[in-house]
């Protein structure tokens, strides 16, 4: 019973995952950067035409998200339905997981390419533990991350 119950937990695993994935001259829409260069950091909103937006950092990921109307020349986008799946990939373990499930870690030493950013990891325990190890000031949910936030990321008062 229990290799019965590991196994399906294993096979539900693989059917459920998602890989983002990007070529060696794949660059993040936001910043332009090489997104080969910093895999810890990639992140990819779905959109629900279908077309993958990549991000070379979750703080990226959140510039375009929390501020659709930015983008609607090149997306036109225009309301939240128009956001299908969005991606982050986990600092601690490489593996890409759902943005909205995600936690992010404010204020560590850890920098991404794209300067002062949000460390993404999937459970809050890690979160927490990261932050601790990091100096992290905060740790938040998706639903917590502001477009203030980002704005004063980026340097903006």
């Amino acid at each position: 019973m229990i290799r019965f119950v590991i196994g399906l937990l294993v096979f539900v695993n693989v059917l459920f995952s998602y890989e983002i994935k990007y070529d060696k001259n794949a660059v993040g829409e936001i910043r332009h950067l090489k997104l080969y260069k910093y895999p810890s950091w990639v992140a990819e909103i779905e959109l629900a035409n279908g077309k993958k937006v990549l991000f070379s950092s979750p703080k990226g990921m959140f510039e375009f998200y929390l501020h659709p109307a930015s983008w609607f020349n090149d997306f036109h986008i225009t309301k939240e339905k128009d956001f299908k799946n969005l991606y982050v990939t986990d600092f601690q373990t490489a593996k890409t997981i759902d943005a909205r499930g995600a936690f992010f870690v404010y204020g560590s030493d850890e920098i991404s390419p794209a300067g002062d950013d949000l460390v993404a990891f999937s459970s809050y325990k890690a979160a927490t533990e990261f932050s601790k190890q990091h100096h992290g000031a905060r740790v938040f949910s998706f639903k917590e991350v502001s477009y203030g936030l980002i704005k004063f990321l980026n340097g903006a008062e």
